[in-house]
């Protein structure tokens, strides 16, 4: 035997090592079994699932695949929801009718698959992006299936899919130019109101980042207040048209408590500022209340409060209302008026532990700069309707009364 030959065992193979080898994709074969479970079941969706979840198909590998089944019948083609070579079935979302009683029972079937396999709830997340993104592809019938289905999907709360997976593709901006988006939101919002309240659906758009920029659902060239409100309101979604004013009186209020903040805490000369007021007043078409309200807010705010020395607070307070009294006596043009700014300083009095014994001083202070009338106040002491420190300030105020009400005597 040569020095080069090794030794042999006689009838011993010598095996060679396994690489891992990669099974080759195929989801044509895969959709055809999922199409063939569908038919073999004539569209019957429990016994499908029941189907479904008995047998040994791949889920994991092709979660996309099977959603695209679900929702247009078989595969589609890459990039698009056309239809790809391969068997299908009449019984998807896109082939049912457009109404809820239709697809509902797809989203229940859904959620059944989902609580036996949640890892596949990605694969839905991925093929409702990609359809939400593709929507102009769809005819306007298959629009309005596919935002059926959302509303219902969230509002059956479908194994917890993001809101951010549905809102952010649809900002596209050919989408939105061309009104598809818009079309799309207005048929989801009124689906989903139909079983939860404004207030969940609040909830959904805060998660999905959309709640303060609902007009990005609009073509650029009508996104304006008035254009929602008429296109809502149209649709009959009312209460979402009051949110949305509400919302936008409340950022004009920020604005312009913010833009009095600055001037007051720079000590703007008092004429520039009633200039400001008028001009946020006249922008934004601000109630004569919210005005008075927001001009003690932001009048106390700047005051430079001393911890726990009592005289020092009340010496700050009183200073400040003297330096601002033009601009409460500019706004405060009504008996009305006088008492809503009364009823501000009860009620910051009241909450502010240290502005607590400082109530009478303030009224006393408001009135000797003419700022509140002498009416005003014995209407407040006698009839006022805020219970907030009511009995402690009635009692606090009681001398100043007195000296009002014998003034008016002698007079």
């Amino acid at each position: 035997m040569s020095s080069k030959e090794r030794p042999t065992l006689g009838g011993t193979r010598i095996k060679t090592r396994k690489r891992n080898i990669a099974a080759p994709l195929d989801p044509s074969t895969f959709s055809d079994a999922v199409v063939q479970i569908y038919l073999d079941n004539a569209g019957d969706l429990e016994l499908i699932a029941k189907s479904i979840e008995s047998s040994d198909l791949n889920f994991s590998r092709y979660g996309d695949t099977f959603f695209e089944v679900v929702f247009t019948g078989g595969r589609t083609q890459p990039g698009t929801t056309k239809s790809d070579e391969g068997e299908r079935h009449p019984y998807s979302i896109i082939d049912c009718e457009p109404k809820r009683e239709a697809i509902l029972p797809s989203v229940v079937y859904i959620q059944k698959i989902l609580r036996r396999r949640p890892f596949l709830i990605k694969n839905l997340e991925n093929v409702m992006r990609r359809f939400l993104q593709s929507l102009e592809l769809f005819e306007e019938n298959e629009r309005k299936k596919l935002a059926i289905f959302t509303a219902l999907a969230f509002s059956q709360k479908l194994s917890g899919l993001p809101p951010e997976t549905v809102f952010q593709p649809l900002l596209k901006d050919n989408l939105v130019a061309k009104g598809i988006v818009l079309s799309f939101i207005t048929d989801f919002f009124k689906e989903y109101l139909v079983d939860n309240s404004l207030d969940d659906l609040i909830s959904i758009l805060k998660r999905g980042k959309m709640e303060d920029n609902l007009l990005d659902f609009f073509p650029s060239s009508k996104r304006s207040a008035e254009t929602f409100s008429e296109h809502f309101s149209k649709a009959g979604l009312v209460p979402l048209v009051e949110y949305n004013e509400k919302k936008i009186f409340e950022v004009k209020l920020k604005d312009m408590k913010s833009a009095l903040t600055t001037q007051i805490s720079e000590e703007t000369d008092i004429s520039e500022v009633i200039e400001t007021v008028k001009q946020h007043v006249k922008d934004a078409k601000l109630p004569d209340i919210e005005v008075v309200r927001i001009l003690w807010d932001v009048i106390m705010d700047a005051v430079q409060w001393s911890g726990k020395n009592q005289q020092q607070n009340a010496n700050a307070a009183l200073r400040q209302v003297k330096t601002w009294a033009n601009l409460l006596n500019t706004f405060c043009t009504s008996g009305k008026l006088q008492l809503e700014l009364l009823y501000k300083v009860q009620v910051q009095c009241y909450e502010d532990a240290k502005l607590m014994k400082l109530f009478p001083e303030i009224v006393r202070s408001l009135y000797d700069q003419e700022v509140l009338a002498e009416d005003t106040i014995l209407h407040w002491f006698s009839k006022g309707t805020n219970p907030k420190g009511r009995q402690t300030f009635v009692k606090a105020l009681e001398p100043f009364v007195k000296w009002l009400e014998e003034a008016e005597e002698e007079e």
